[in-house]
């Protein structure tokens, strides 16, 4: 009997989708529950279980096929189970694209790179990729079949002069095309203005570092700088509603609650899950959140829900070395934090100079409804509870 797999529900607002990638080939054995490929939305990527038990017998709707919700994907024979457990032994061991995809070089692969590899059964593990970073490139696959492991030595920059082309044309995703159009529109929409300041993360530095043992031993979750970010935030948001606010229709809509929107890059571009009700939340329990969040963003298994609904974002390009940058705001929101990197830095206080660990914070916020006034004052705020940690146990 002929299993029918479709589109599942893709959350609010999402009619369709983009087929990523088949984790299965016609033929294949399937499980019940087990994950047979995966779909871009506009918003999250998601994989598409079995319902039932058998070998994949269709599959109606191919990669980069753009389908809609309760679109037929595939088809699952229920009664063929022992014809695809008895697969010859030869056939299963030169087909070891599931072993190259654990042992994938460190570095990455590129799509058109993985495709050919999938094609011509080549295990990307052997291959040392020349790209930025080690990424393994087309061209490092096609070296790879032309010269196999037995490769004469030539310098790199010669194989890649001979193989490589000028340029490399790869469609963008469409969670990268959403990516882009709402940040160009937030830029369109909203009057938007960045303003910044400094703050001296002595305190913060010192308190995580006389508590963090203990913390983690007690809760489980190591004490990072986000929840002290997140906290702060908080304190300054419920003085500075404005910024918690968002612009809807003709009027203003100001939240009394504060989901916090954490920005993570992935591999699939940047997504931003939210730690819903801020105010309510221990540090402890900041930290679980955005540490599951983060896990379920880097394994693309964010779901709908997770996404949406924040009041005010937070992004942390210093993870990545950034010193200053004015962040674009997460529409309709009308507030986005941006940290940046600590760096030592020689200041004045009492007349002495002095080194402290300082970092550049940036507020990026919609002049429709913050003024510049509201905006100083929230970043002096966060400023302030971040240099006395105090405050945010005492509620000041």
């Amino acid at each position: 009997m002929a299993i029918e797999i479709h589109v599942p529900v893709l959350g609010e607002s999402v009619t369709e989708a983009t087929v990523g990638k088949w984790f299965k080939s016609v033929g294949d054995a399937v499980a019940v529950d087990e994950p047979i490929c995966e779909l871009e939305t506009d918003k999250v990527a998601l994989e598409v279980n079995a319902t039932a038990s058998g070998a994949l017998s269709d599959i109606v709707a191919q990669e980069g096929e753009t389908v809609g919700v309760g679109a037929l994907l595939a088809k699952i024979d229920e009664t063929a189970h022992g014809k695809t457990a008895a697969k010859p032994a030869p056939k299963l061991e030169a087909a070891p694209a599931p072993a190259a995809a654990v042992s994938a070089p460190t570095g990455g692969v590129r799509a058109s790179a993985a495709k050919v590899a999938a094609e011509k059964a080549v295990d990307l593990s052997k291959i040392v990729g020349s790209g930025p970073d080690g990424v393994v490139t087309k061209a490092d696959v096609l070296n790879f079949l032309e010269h196999g492991a037995a490769a004469p030595a030539a310098p790199v920059s010669v194989v890649r002069e001979e193989i490589l082309p000028r340029e490399e044309v790869v469609p963008m995703t469409r969670l990268r095309r959403t990516i882009a159009k709402r940040l160009k529109d937030a830029q369109n929409t909203a009057a938007m203005l960045t303003t910044y300041n400094e703050v001296d993360m002595s305190a913060v530095i010192a308190l995580r570092n006389q508590y963090k043992d203990m913390f983690e031993k007690k809760h489980g979750s190591k004490l990072g700088f986000m929840s002290f970010f997140v906290k702060a935030c908080v304190q300054a948001l419920r003085e500075i509603p404005e910024v918690n606010a968002e612009v809807r229709d003709d009027a203003i809509v100001y939240k009394n609650y504060y989901h916090v929107g954490v920005a993570a890059s992935t591999p699939a571009g940047l997504v931003v899950p939210v730690v819903r009700d801020c105010q309510d939340r221990s540090f402890s329990d900041v930290e679980k959140e955005i540490v599951r969040l983060g896990g379920r963003a880097r394994e693309g298994k964010l779901s709908m829900d997770e996404m949406q609904g924040g009041t005010f974002t937070i992004s942390n390009g210093g993870i990545f070395g950034s010193l200053l940058s004015s962040p674009i705001l997460n529409a309709p929101q009308s507030g986005i934090l941006g940290m940046h990197a600590i760096k030592e830095r020689v200041m004045v206080e009492n007349g002495q100079m002095v080194i402290k660990p300082m970092m550049y914070l940036a507020l990026s916020y919609d002049h429709r409804v913050v003024d510049g006034k509201g905006a100083v004052t929230f970043l002096v705020r966060v400023k302030e509870c971040l240099e006395d940690p105090q405050r945010l146990v005492l509620d000041l």
